[in-house]
Parts: C-alpha cells; structure tokens; sequence
C-alpha cells in the first residue's frame, strides 16, 4: 500500500485566506468540494468538456476537474459562492433567476462563473460574444437561449443601462 503525499496550500479562497493540507494529486475541484464544503463547485464530465465545474483562479477560467489543488498555492479562487453579498444575489446570478436561465442548476455554477469572467473582461458584450465565451458549457435543459438573455440582461443592469 502506497501513501499519498500531502502539502500545504495558502490561498484566497472566496475572500478568505485558507491554509490546507492537500494531497499532490487531488484536483481543485475535490479541494474545494470536499475540504472547504463549498459544494457549488459541481462535477459532471471531469474530462474539462461540460464547463459545469468552472471556477475562476486569478480572474481567470479554469475547470477545477482537472486543475490541480495545489496550483492555487498563492493564488486567489471564486467559486459560486462568492458571487453573492451579504445584501442578497449578484446582479447575474438575480438575471439568472428573472430571466428563466436555470431549469435543474447543475451546469449553472460554471455558467455564472464563465460569465463573471467575461462581464469583467467585457463590460458590454454582444449576443455573439456571449455565445462564443459560453461556447464550452453544456446545460440540457434551458437551450441556452434564456442563458445568453439573462447575461446580457445582467451586463445592462451592471453598466447601469436601463
């Protein structure tokens, strides 16, 4: 029987600097799931084909299926559950719900984080920018129409457009 190795991982997670033991191997996505409990983080195809587990490390896409936990060292993560305030729902994730976007929720997660990352890159996107940036995220039951509505519609609320 062989040992796993383990080590430490100081990263901000959400806002919060977390110390971890972590085992070499484990992906972000287990990191993140079953160490902090921040289960919004979902797993689907853990081949980074579904977009479902999207997280954002430096502001940046990533999908936490195959991205190593111990990559983060040092770096800043948000997951889904950073999005929302104290105060209630981030503008996209209350555009999500007004504008019909989720039916069961299981790829939401990755599509609210996808479109964080490209709402902060591109304040004013087109219809065509958002449907190539969500590209890579798979939801089988909404037909992305009300998806790309909804951040469209969150991109307007965001810039204060009316």
């Amino acid at each position: 029987m062989t040992t796993s190795e383990h080590l430490n991982v100081t990263a901000e997670i959400n806002g919060v600097n977390v110390t971890e033991s972590v085992e070499t191997r484990a992906t972000l996505a287990q990191f993140l799931r079953e160490q902090l409990g921040l289960t919004g983080t979902k797993l689907s195809c853990e081949m980074q084909v579904c977009g479902v587990c999207s997280v954002l490390v430096d502001g940046e896409p990533v999908s936490a299926c195959t991205y190593l936990a111990a990559d983060v060292d040092g770096r800043r993560v948000e997951t889904v559950e950073g999005l929302a305030n104290p105060g209630g729902l981030h503008p996209l994730q209350q555009s999500f719900v007004d504008n019909f976007a989720l039916q069961c929720g299981f790829c939401t997660p990755g599509f609210l984080m996808m479109a964080t990352a490209l709402l902060r890159r591109n304040p004013d996107p087109s219809e065509e920018d958002v449907k190539e940036y969500l590209d890579g995220n798979i939801c089988r039951c909404t037909g992305y129409e009300p998806i790309v509505h909804a951040v469209l519609d969150a991109a307007r609320t965001m810039r204060g457009a009316t």
